[in-house]
Parts: C-alpha cells; sequence; structure tokens
C-alpha cells in the first residue's frame, strides 16, 4: 500500500478492523494508521479494505464536510424511498459523539441506537446504510466531520427525527440540545413518523 506522494509510510502501522455496531448493518471501522517520528498517515476510507472486512460497498458520488460549535446536535437525519444512500462519516477535527439509530420499519433493530467516538486521534469511522438515522453531538469547538455519500444529497429524500423523542433515549444531556436547527426542533417523534409513513421500509 503506498501513500504520501507514492512512498510507502515507515514505522509501524496498524490493521484495520471493524465492529457491527447494534442497529443491523451499521458498521464501526478502525482503519490503518502509520506512524512513525513525523506522526501518522490515516486512511480513514479505502473500498479493497472495507469489502474484506465484509462492510458493504460505497460508490462515492459525494462528499461533504461540517463545522460545529461545541454542544451543536445535528440529526437525526435519515434518506428514504429507493433513491436514498449510506453514507461513511470521518471526524477530522475536534470531537464529537456520533450516534447511528434504526429508523428502518420492519428491522430486527429497529428503534435501538448505538454510539461511536470520533476524533482524529482515533480515526475511527461510521457506516451508516440507506434509511437509518444518524446524529452527532460535538465536543470541541469547530469539530469537523466528512462525509462520503454513495448518492447526491436532495433535500426531497432526507428526512429527520427528533433526536430528543424520549422513547428513543438518546445520550444527550439538556445543555447538548440548545444548538439546533429549527427544522431539527420541528422533527416527528419516532412513532409520529412511524404514523406518518415518513420512514423507510427494511429490506434484508
Amino acid at each position: 500500500m503506498k501513500v504520501d506522494g507514492g512512498q510507502p509510510p515507515m514505522g509501524t502501522a496498524s490493521t484495520p478492523s471493524v465492529r457491527a455496531l447494534r442497529v443491523s448493518g451499521a458498521w464501526e471501522i478502525r482503519p490503518p494508521v502509520f506512524t512513525d517520528d513525523r506522526g501518522l498517515v490515516a486512511v480513514p476510507f479505502r473500498r479493497d479494505h472495507l469489502a474484506a472486512l465484509g462492510v458493504p460497498p460505497l460508490d462515492v458520488a459525494q462528499t461533504v464536510h461540517s463545522r460545529s460549535r461545541r454542544g451543536t446536535v445535528r440529526g437525526v437525519h435519515y434518506t428514504r424511498g429507493p433513491s436514498g444512500g449510506a453514507k461513511y462519516v470521518h471526524c477530522a477535527h475536534g470531537s464529537a459523539l456520533d450516534i447511528v439509530v434504526d429508523l428502518r420499519t420492519g428491522s430486527p433493530t429497529f428503534g435501538l441506537w448505538d454510539t461511536v467516538s470520533l476524533d482524529p486521534s482515533l480515526n475511527r469511522s461510521v457506516y451508516v446504510p440507506a434509511g437509518v438515522g444518524h446524529a452527532f453531538v460535538a465536543l470541541e469547538p469547530d469539530t469537523v466531520l466528512t462525509y462520503l455519500l454513495s448518492t447526491p444529497y436532495a433535500s426531497e429524500t432526507e428526512g429527520a427525527v427528533d433526536a430528543r423523542d424520549p422513547r428513543l433515549g438518546l445520550p444527550l444531556d439538556r445543555g447538548d440540545t440548545r444548538l439546533m436547527s429549527a427544522r431539527d426542533r420541528r422533527a416527528p417523534t419516532l412513532d409520529e413518523a412511524v404514523r406518518r409513513g415518513l420512514l423507510t421500509v427494511y429490506e434484508p
């Protein structure tokens, strides 16, 4: 494997690994990291590594990054319908508590959630399948998250569920919900989203 201008990295290298999250089809990825006396080189995304570890393929159609103030909550966002896509999330600066929530009706893990701590020292990433909700809490100033999307962002296919919904019971302190968008504050609860037919149907 070659990085850094085509030269193989020197020093020690970690082995890539994954952890299946409580939400069916969602993964925590620990990519290879190469360290030496200069610092480190991380490889947050490499398709063949993920395939070898059993993570579904992700054909990247768009990349996005967000920068957030400490205490910001974004989500719970999800894509719906046949044109909805998966996402791959990595923290390039700061730190975040990343949260995935199963919002797919009929899923064996519907309503369950799991968390992953993201920051550049850990170099972890999260794979979020289509229909699964994603949220995060920024734990430091200027927290930057980078998203790799399998389909271009389209407002008509994106939905949201209220991160403060008591039924979900997400690990948010009261102070964590002060910095939210108006849209996220107006988002329906999980029960409301089910009743209105807003969620994606699970496809094994």
